[in-house]
């Protein structure tokens, strides 16, 4: 009697167990389904940041090679006033030699103007390029982070479920 009570307790321990594992297995299953996904989504938000910064990267290097152009072309014509000013000074008669020097002053004067006039503004669009890039990084980011978080709440409420 005593071994017929003990393979029906262990018989019903046994079922117990094996309905239970039975009952986990498909809950964890989902849990790791849900958590598959969420990495999908981490992954595919992550990949569109880097994208969305390479692109705003790029912007910033055309526009800084934009203004590094346009400041080489301004400092190429202020050294050719300088050269002209300067043959003007050389070729000028010795009593003239001063009104020449004071006019050549004067041109390699606005030379120099027009030079740091289109510095600025070449530099005023790198910068305006630049913000316009940390804004798109910064969206980006807060893009990824929103996936993220979207992400973990579906596995947190997955694994509530069960």
């Amino acid at each position: 009697m005593n071994k017929l009570l003990a393979t029906l307790i262990a018989g019903v321990f046994a079922t117990a167990a094996h309905a239970q594992t039975a009952t986990t297995a498909p809950v964890n299953q989902n849990v790791a389904e849900a958590q598959a996904d969420a990495q999908k989504d981490i992954a595919k938000a992550q990949e569109k940041e880097a994208k969305k910064v390479q692109d705003a990267n790029e912007d910033v290097a055309k526009a800084q090679h934009k203004a590094d152009k346009k400041v080489s072309k301004a400092a190429h014509k202020a050294d050719k006033e300088y050269a002209k000013a300067n043959e003007k000074v050389a070729e000028a008669d010795p009593e003239d030699k001063l009104k020449a020097e004071a006019k050549a002053d004067k041109k390699v004067a606005k030379a120099d103007a027009k030079v740091a006039k289109a510095s600025a503004k070449a530099n005023e669009k790198v910068a305006k390029e630049m913000a316009e890039a940390d804004k798109e990084k910064a969206l980006a980011a807060a893009k990824t982070d929103e996936a993220v978080a979207k992400a973990n709440a579906d596995v947190k409420k997955e694994a509530a479920k069960h």
